[in-house]
């Protein structure tokens, strides 16, 4: 990330990065009037207008701007989610939650890999869907996508998660709270419960707070503890991605691998780190964290611009099938991990 930005900063590069940038600006302020005014992700409003605009990576002076804020600001926005979390906010919940979450994410992520095998995918593309469903939505699946190995089929299974995430996440965030009611949970267990599934944060805080306070305050600490759970299965995308090239390449010792913690990652972790000092202003994490938001929006919006919509036409029914399965489960060992675990 860092090795991006500093090649970006001389005048020559800034000059032929701008148009491109600028784009991206442009797409990710429209998305955000339509996300506020119509109520729907700004991310999917994002990627839909980005996909809209294709033109603009295929020819003229756009290229690198879109490509670099596909990647760059990608990346850096990733690493500004440090400043939501504390380890405080963590320990807060106790170890009931901690230990779910952890189940949770880890048998949701294995169980989306197998699954994807056994429908024909690679378990990269199960790692990347079950990721994003298990952790933080859209973000996750940027993230995980940052960390993946290249791959020609990669760019159009990020962006069809994308999809699938942001609108699974609007329903389950109507569909979600009418069914905590009707199971008569609790404040705390409803919580609980809609911290643990629903993919987005935004999606998290709203239907928290749709149903009381409480239940909004839990559900935004559960959901923090998801979204730190973006570091280690960064990891995990960063092993498999060095245990692939070694297994391409087995007598390559003298090439360049990539590292087990990526840059990005690293500043998510220290940023993390700082955070939970206590020293860092609530101004500062409010910029950072808006900043975060921004970064990632124009980073989706370029990502769109890179991909042709016929692409997306040609992805069929599996996906979805296995997308919606990924939901189901995590609800399902939700309700019954929380019977014992909280």
């Amino acid at each position: 990330m860092l090795n991006a930005l500093a090649r970006a900063a001389s005048p020559a590069q800034l000059r032929a990065l701008f148009p491109g940038a600028m784009a991206c600006a442009v797409v990710a302020a429209a998305a955000g009037f339509l996300g506020q005014h119509y109520g729907a992700p700004v991310l999917l409003f994002a990627l839909l207008l980005g996909l809209a605009m294709n033109f603009l990576a295929a020819e003229g002076p756009c290229g690198p701007g879109i490509a670099f804020c596909s990647r760059g600001l990608l990346r850096a926005g990733v690493a500004l989610l440090g400043l939501r979390i504390t380890a405080g906010q963590v320990l807060a919940l106790g170890w009931g939650p901690l230990a779910m979450v952890l189940l949770c994410v880890a048998l949701t992520i294995g169980l989306s890999m197998l699954a994807a095998r056994a429908m024909g995918f690679q378990g990269l593309f199960g790692l990347l869907t079950g990721g994003a469903t298990a952790i933080c939505g859209a973000s996750a699946a940027l993230a995980l996508s940052a960390a993946l190995p290249a791959h020609p089929q990669k760019e159009r299974a990020t962006l069809f998660t994308v999809i699938g995430v942001s609108a699974l996440s609007t329903l389950v965030m109507v569909a979600y709270p009418m069914l905590v009611r009707s199971l008569g949970l609790d404040a705390r267990h409803a919580g609980i419960f809609l911290g643990a599934t629903i993919h987005d944060v935004a999606q998290v805080v709203g239907a928290g707070y749709s149903v009381s306070s409480q239940a909004g305050d839990v559900a935004t600490l559960v959901k923090l503890l998801r979204v730190a759970m973006l570091l280690p299965v960064i990891m995990l995308a960063s092993a498999v991605t060095r245990v692939r090239l070694a297994a391409a390449e087995p007598g390559a010792q003298a090439g360049p691998r990539p590292p087990l913690l990526p840059g990005f990652a690293l500043a998510f972790a220290l940023i993390v780190a700082v955070n939970s000092t206590g020293f860092v202003p609530t101004s500062i994490q409010s910029l950072g964290s808006e900043c975060s938001r921004w970064f990632l929006v124009a980073a989706i919006a370029g990502i769109g611009m890179k991909t042709e919509l016929k692409q997306l036409a040609t992805v069929g029914l599996r996906p979805v099938i296995l997308m919606v399965g990924e939901t189901a489960f995590l609800a399902a060992l939700t309700l019954g991990l929380m019977r014992w675990m909280t």
